[in-house]
């Protein structure tokens, strides 16, 4: 018997799902700037992290003419372009650095999904080593456990973090003495930028050096509720205040994107996509 609670419900569902449906294919342009004075001079960079092979309009039209409006002098991947469940297509990520590596120096760090392709040649066989090779072909700078110096005073790293820091239920993270083994000793004369996946390795990060850590990895929490933040992570930690945003600890900075995808629970309410832009200043 159709009771006016359940109709109400069904309702209330249908209503969440379609505004869900919607913020899926909004696109929000959020900037930071953050002032150093180890720059020489001032740089713009975009943020592109957790893609899962969404697109807003054909060929990403859409996010490619909000990088454009930034006109940034590097454009920074955090990782997780696609989606490797078992299987996995790069159309997507690959047509978006043919146009992005036409115009703009693309860093490229790795997330969960290509490290499983990587890792698991049991599965995906050659595919990760033919995907790199392609985006190298196009000019991308792969940052596989390494440090790229970009000009005088700046460099990027990328960290491919291990297995268990992406567990479910899981908090697992890198030491500093991990990451040193991985980059080598971090030079402090440069302003020095991580692609670090996951935020749960900031501490770390900092410790070893990095002046801005570039993570995403949650999603923005999937839901996000006024005063508690995002309520759930793909690692099914709740509540967990790193799921977006900006955070310091000192001199050392955080920024947390919302992703710009989705994949397995494809949901987002409050929680429209991000494309993050940083605007790094020379101190006076």
């Amino acid at each position: 018997m159709w009771t006016a609670a359940r109709i109400t419900l069904i309702a209330s569902g249908a209503v969440l799902l379609a505004r869900s449906q919607y913020e899926r294919e909004q696109l929000s342009v959020e900037y930071t700037d953050i002032v150093s004075k180890k720059l020489l001079k001032d740089c713009t960079l975009v943020f592109l992290s957790d893609l899962h092979s969404h697109q807003f309009g054909k060929d990403n039209r859409r996010l490619i003419e909000e990088i454009d409006r930034i006109n940034p002098d590097l454009v920074l991947i955090g990782g997780d372009m696609m989606v490797a469940k078992g299987s996995f297509d790069t159309k997507v990520p690959l047509s978006l650095l043919k146009n992005l590596t036409r115009k703009y120096p693309v860093y490229y760090g790795n997330g969960n999904h290509e490290n499983r392709i990587k890792r698991q040649k049991e599965i995906y066989g050659t595919q990760y080593e033919e995907y790199v090779k392609k985006i190298r072909a196009m000019g991308v700078v792969v940052l596989e456990d390494r440090t790229e110096n970009v000009r005088q005073d700046l460099s990027v790293s990328g960290i491919d973090l291990k297995e268990s820091c992406y567990e479910k239920f899981g908090s697992d993270q890198m030491t500093k003495e991990e990451i040193q083994e991985k980059l080598g000793v971090c030079e402090d004369k440069r302003y020095h930028i991580m692609l670090c996946h996951s935020p749960l390795s900031f501490p770390a990060c900092r410790q070893w050096g990095a002046d801005l850590t570039l993570s995403g990895h949650f999603h923005g929490g999937t839901i996000r509720l006024p005063l508690l933040g995002g309520v759930m992570t793909p690692q099914f930690q709740f509540f967990l205040p790193w799921c977006a945003g900006t955070f310091w600890e000192e001199d050392s900075c955080l920024l947390v994107s919302r992703g710009l995808g989705t994949h397995s629970i494809n949901i987002r309410l409050n929680n429209k996509p991000q494309l993050v832009a940083v605007r790094l200043k020379r101190s006076k």
